[in-house]
């Protein structure tokens, strides 16, 4: 990453413009071209420098529910179980972890009694069974990671 896309990255962690162009208002901000701040986006995106980009939407405020999901999942299986979790249009990203639980996931949906239907198609489809964790309490952290050189 350049310092440009350090900017953009940075820039971009604090929201963007609710505006008809909003990333001709980032362009402006950062003294870039719009075509400049797409291509930049686009080749963090491809290159894996950034894994997701995309709002973030509380499922549960539009009247539908998220809950954390986990598997523990064989490492010689692991493949094949992230390419049927992933392939739900429910799944919002899928992390792996050193723990027993080695899979952790994200599933929302659009009306809370589909979380389980959910849970269970993963379940019938992996052969493996999916831990539960929906939210008891909600807080607010604010992460922002910094770019750094």
């Amino acid at each position: 990453m350049d310092e440009i896309d350090r900017l953009l990255v940075n820039r971009l962690q604090a929201g963007i413009p609710v505006a008809e162009r909003p990333f001709a208002a980032v362009a402006g901000e950062l003294g870039i071209p719009e075509a400049e701040v797409c291509g930049r986006l686009q080749r963090l995106l491809d290159e894996g420098t950034l894994t997701r980009f995309g709002p973030m939407i509380d499922a549960a405020a539009l009247g539908g529910a998220f809950t954390l999901a986990a598997m523990s999942v064989p490492p010689h299986d692991f493949d094949r179980v992230a390419a049927i979790v992933n392939a739900h249009v429910e799944v919002a990203h899928n992390y792996r972890r050193e723990h027993a639980y080695n899979m952790w996931f994200v599933v929302a949906t659009e009306r809370p009694e589909s979380i389980r239907a959910v849970l269970a198609d993963i379940e019938t489809e992996s052969g493996y069974r999916v831990l539960d964790l929906p939210k008891r309490r909600e807080y607010f952290v604010g992460l922002r990671l910094e770019a750094l050189q």
